[in-house]
């Protein structure tokens, strides 16, 4: 595009100068003679791996910076690249063969044939004279270990506190799919993502919000190891929240993988940036292996048109003198209206001449199958004052009598008879 071109909502616009234009393009020559190194390093079968972490390697070349000496960073490289891992397989004695954990924490190595003379058990196994014991999920692992299920394990040595650690980890099984009118039993939550917060609202089975609305907020600063811990501490209170009231969980399937681009959005860096920012995949992955791990049911929708239209027909009426709901609220709130199968928009109020009770139009009509749907409202007895009149409870007797052609409440759609003959 030329440079100084002027962009709309729908195309971007060309670069802001000459020297803008400059940088990108040498910006984009610097990527693709990676892509053709990356390219034929694989065509050819070369694989870059640095045991111990690339980081620790070139932290060798700023020590002080690190704040370590040259004994400390060579303990913690050779801890780096010693460790000791295996596999698991479903079938074998506490779904591992190599290495094996009893349930009292005993850990046993199969010592390959080279080294069956250093064996202190039978069947050339090394125990260890140390047990070991998880505080996380420990009861998962020993339903797994129990009934010979597959866990993988990994001993490694943490030299900043001088201990060494066994790690257990194991695949989580495919999710099980569940019709949608089961999980739209009981309600649901609606789920509105955000770059900074999850905002939920419960929601029964009719579509109405019920309670208040909850939110559960995370920090994206940091360290990688910093952000999964604060996206795994949002979802686990959403998850035990639903798990408390045996709720599904209705979120957006978003994925903005090719939403984020200056192609798609022009010069909007706050708007890209904001995008980017928001952790999609990620919380995608983890709240379907964390919900599955609970037994609670995801109900994915269309994010089309969900913040616009909540906070239209939603925010407003949610909002009251003790509560103010935000943009984020009512997009839940029409998250799981969507989930339910209403629609997002409220019904609206005829306008007063087409009222048939006197500007008191109820919103919400019987169904069509309730009894004495048609007939008169119940007189409310009370003092006969000069504020309460003879009969004022009372309203409109049965409609069907009145000349109108059909039910006048009726649903399905009606036909006009055609016309006799004889006129």
């Amino acid at each position: 595009l030329p440079v100084g071109e002027a962009g709309s909502r729908r195309a971007p616009g060309g670069y802001r100068s000459r020297r803008e234009w400059f940088v990108k393009t040498r910006r984009l020559h610097v990527l693709t003679d990676r892509l053709d190194a990356a390219r034929a390093d694989w065509e050819a079968g070369r694989v870059g791996v640095v045991r111990g972490g690339k980081r620790l390697l070139n932290t060798r070349h700023h020590l002080r910076a690190a704040g370590l000496t040259q004994e400390q960073w060579r303990a913690r490289w050779r801890a780096g690249r010693r460790f000791l891992a295996a596999d698991g397989e479903s079938g074998k004695r506490f779904g591992n063969e190599t290495i094996r954990v009893t349930p009292d924490g005993e850990v046993s190595i199969k010592l390959p044939a080279p080294l069956a003379y250093l064996a202190n058990a039978p069947h050339g196994r090394y125990v260890l004279a140390a047990t070991v014991a998880f505080a996380h999920r420990g009861e998962q692992w020993a339903d797994r270990i129990q009934t010979n299920r597959a866990v993988a394990y990994r001993i490694h040595e943490d030299t900043i506190r001088g201990r060494w650690y066994l790690t257990a980890s194991w695949t989580i099984p495919p999710v099980k799919t569940v019709p949608l009118a089961t999980a739209r039993t009981g309600g649901l939550v609606g789920v509105d993502t955000n770059a900074d917060h999850l905002a939920a609202w419960r929601l029964d089975t009719h579509g109405n919000p019920v309670g208040e609305p909850l939110r559960f907020g995370y920090d994206l600063s940091g360290t990688a190891q910093h952000r999964d811990a604060q996206i795994r501490h949002a979802l686990i209170r959403l998850l035990h929240f639903a798990r408390r009231h045996g709720l599904a969980i209705a979120v957006e399937d978003l994925d903005f993988t090719a939403e984020k681009t200056r192609e798609k959005h022009g010069r909007r860096k706050t708007f890209r940036k904001l995008i980017s920012g928001m952790p999609t995949a990620r919380l995608r992955a983890r709240l379907v292996s964390m919900a599955a791990e609970l037994g609670i049911t995801i109900v994915a929708v269309d994010p089309a048109y969900t913040s616009r239209w909540g906070a239209q027909h939603w925010q407003k009426p949610l909002t009251t003198k003790a509560r103010k709901s935000t943009r984020h609220d009512a997009a839940a709130v029409a998250i799981g209206r969507r989930a339910l199968g209403h629609p997002i928009r409220r019904r609206t109020a005829p306008p007063p001449a087409h009222r048939s009770d006197e500007q008191g139009h109820r919103t919400a009509q019987a169904r069509p199958g309730a009894p004495a749907r048609e007939e008169p409202r119940p007189r409310i007895p009370g003092p006969r004052t000069r504020s309460v009149r003879t009969g004022y409870g009372a309203k409109a007797g049965n409609q069907d009598t009145q000349h109108r052609s059909g039910c006048p409440a009726e649903h399905e759609p009606w036909h006009q008879d055609s016309l006799p003959l004889s006129l």
